[in-house]
């Protein structure tokens, strides 16, 4: 199990790998990097996949300096963490919470 400290630190470190699909879909989506470390530095952890490969994954949720809800998903190894997704949540997947997810029946 991960805590968002340590994730924190690894990000604060530079101990991150930054995956292409990061890069496109942060391009697309129109978020920018301020955004990104606003959402890891003051999020906090929502999912986890400990046995996601090749890493285990996290799901953070935080809010751009704007104050807009943003969710980054990230994998953890050792000593760095891999980007490997971002998106601004929408209500028709995720609760007003940003935490929860809708059901899908």
């Amino acid at each position: 199990m991960f805590d968002i400290e340590s994730i924190q630190e690894m990000y604060s470190k530079r101990g991150v790998v930054v995956r292409k699909h990061f890069h496109e879909r942060i391009k697309e989506r129109e978020i920018k990097h301020n955004d990104i470390r606003s959402c890891i530095m003051g999020g906090e952890i929502i999912e986890q996949d400990l046995n996601d490969e090749p890493n285990p994954t996290v799901l953070i949720l935080g809010h751009s300096p704007s104050g807009e809800p943003l969710h980054v998903a990230v994998g953890v190894d050792d000593d760095k963490i891999h980007l490997i997704t971002t998106y601004w949540p929408t209500l028709d997947i995720w609760e007003a919470d940003y935490k929860t997810r809708r059901s899908q029946t």
